[in-house]
């Protein structure tokens, strides 16, 4: 392919390249950049031949991003040397100076009599090195550059021109494509954020349907009712499991933003060298790894809701960040130069004591107080235990449903009584998971939910109060169940006879007996009784 110079640690080709070696040169820089549907590969494969023909230590594709105004590096390949940053900002005006240049072939960069460049200089490290650039076009409209860099001064001449026409049509393809993947992985975003709402809109629960909004969560719900309309920063706190989460919905779906979407963001699940990335989003380059650029969770919510759960993980660099959001209203990506304005409402949760966090400076002050305009105080289930019965029904038909269980089977009498002696330190998720395992244990009998362990003071709790009135509102099933087992107790098992539970209730043993096995509640047979 033509005799070969030494320049520089790489090989410069000479002038007088035949036609046919053209041919062959163009074919297979062809085939390099075409080689991979990753530009980074197919890049580095066309980069490793290029060096054989031309002085080269990096080979980069760039454009003019007139949305963040800056010359934006699309991707490179190079040998490990320093190159400029992956956004070059442009001075006003100066995207429309390089359009009305029009760049059409290419051409070594002259900073002495090129005014644009030169304005460039500082920024493109253009002193100290050989620069060709080669105007990309698809269809005559100028899509970007292909920039060949070597360090040190005149290295290229006409014959590296000649041979750099080559690549242009090519190499415009590659980076065609690559925009267009872009733009793909753009619109996936979207969806992606589109199909979130609308799975909301199909399953997501509006605020008169969570359980226990008229009894135990009354007074929460009727805060719910007065900030929904509002567009101000809403802090909700409870433990662990108390169905905050479920309260932000409340707030979401009862608000103008209804129609918007609703975020959800785990902060104590995102690894902290990638919050920012995942909350702020980045822009292309902005790091390794960083192939496109991508919307944070805050722009997704643009028009709607974000909620922040565990908003004392946060790690100091995005508290500031996120003060920024509710002060400004604007983002600004990782590696963005321009902040991106928002319009969302921030709905934040924790179970952990923010103030004490501030006064011992793990948790900003400032933040603080944004956030605690006006906390929702969510009350754990121990609290409600009202609430038990209704909740464990609402679980037992969900789960029933998802385990693929035709019919829902029975909760057996004095269950829900056992179930509102316990504390539940897990509160909701500890009651959800426990209808789950009992499920799975009792496949086609009544749900006993005898797995659960009370502790020593609940099990000695009397079952009612000194007036003879139950503790807990039981239906009319539990609460014969309670008494008929008390009376039981008393004859000490004995049925029939005198002393027996049949004379001490008033009425026939084998009715007794019926409605024992009715109730489920076991008993000694009529032959273990006569033998005594």
């Amino acid at each position: 392919m033509g005799t070969k110079t030494e320049g520089k640690g790489t090989v410069g080709v000479v002038s007088g390249m035949c036609m046919a070696r053209r041919d062959d040169f163009t074919r297979e820089i062809t085939l390099r950049i075409c080689s991979s549907l990753e530009i980074k590969e197919s890049l580095r494969s066309a980069f490793e031949y290029l060096k054989e023909y031309v002085p080269l230590e990096a080979l980069v594709l760039v454009i003019i991003d007139e949305r963040l105004g800056a010359i934006r590096r699309i991707e490179r390949a190079s040998e490990d040397i320093a190159l400029p940053p992956n956004l070059i900002p442009l001075p006003e005006g100066m995207p429309q100076k390089i359009a009305a240049r029009n760049y059409s072939e290419p051409f070594i960069v002259d900073i002495e009599k090129d005014e644009i460049l030169g304005a460039l200089a500082p920024m493109a490290n253009f002193e100290g090195n050989t620069h060709l650039i080669v105007p990309l076009r698809i269809k005559g409209e100028l899509i970007g550059w292909l920039v060949l860099r070597a360090s040190g001064e005149g290295l290229y001449g006409e014959e590296h021109l000649e041979l750099a026409g080559c690549l242009a049509e090519p190499f415009a393809i590659a980076l065609a494509n690559a925009l267009a993947h872009e733009e793909v992985l753009r619109y996936q975003s979207i969806l992606l954020d589109d199909k979130r709402f609308l799975n909301q809109e199909l399953h997501g629960d509006a605020a008169d349907g969570i359980i226990g909004g008229n009894t135990g969560l009354r007074n929460v719900m009727e805060m719910v009712r007065q900030v929904a309309p509002l567009n101000n920063t809403v802090l909700i706190l409870g433990e662990t499991g108390t169905g905050k989460e479920m309260i932000a919905n409340a707030i979401h779906v009862s608000s103008p933003r209804r129609n918007g979407p609703f975020i959800k963001v785990n902060c104590g699940a995102l690894p902290e060298n990638l919050i920012d990335s995942e909350l702020f989003g980045h822009e292309r380059g902005a790091f390794t790894g960083a192939m496109a650029e991508s919307r944070g969770r805050f722009e997704r919510a643009n028009g709607g809701t974000i909620f922040l759960d565990e908003i004392g993980e946060l790690p100091p660099n995005a508290q500031v960040r996120l003060l920024r959001v509710l002060q400004n209203h604007e983002v600004e990506r990782v590696g963005g130069k321009r902040p991106i304005p928002v319009d969302i409402r921030v709905i934040a949760a924790t179970h952990r004591n923010l103030q004490s966090m501030v006064e011992k400076g793990s948790f900003r002050e400032d933040l603080w107080y944004r956030l605690s305009g006006f906390p929702i105080v969510v009350p754990p289930v121990r609290q409600r235990k009202e609430d038990v019965p209704a909740l464990t029904r609402h679980f037992v038909t969900v789960k029933t449903r998802d385990f693929g269980i035709g019919v829902p089977p029975s909760i057996a009498p004095g269950a829900l009584h056992r179930l509102m002696e316990y504390d539940w330190p897990g509160n909701v998720r500890e009651l959800e998971n426990l209808v789950e395992r009992e499920l799975i244990l009792h496949r086609g009998g009544p749900l006993t939910f005898s797995t659960i362990l009370l502790n020593p003071e609940q099990k000695n709790m009397p079952l009612a109060a000194g007036n003879g009135r139950s503790l807990y509102p039981l239906n009319l099933d539990e609460a014969n169940a309670v008494h008929i087992t008390a009376v039981l107790k008393l004859a000490k098992g004995k049925i029939d006879g005198p002393g027996g539970a049949a004379e001490m209730l008033g009425i026939n043993p084998s009715t007794l007996r019926s409605r024992l096995d009715k109730l489920g509640i076991s008993y000694r047979r009529r032959g273990r009784e006569s033998n005594r």
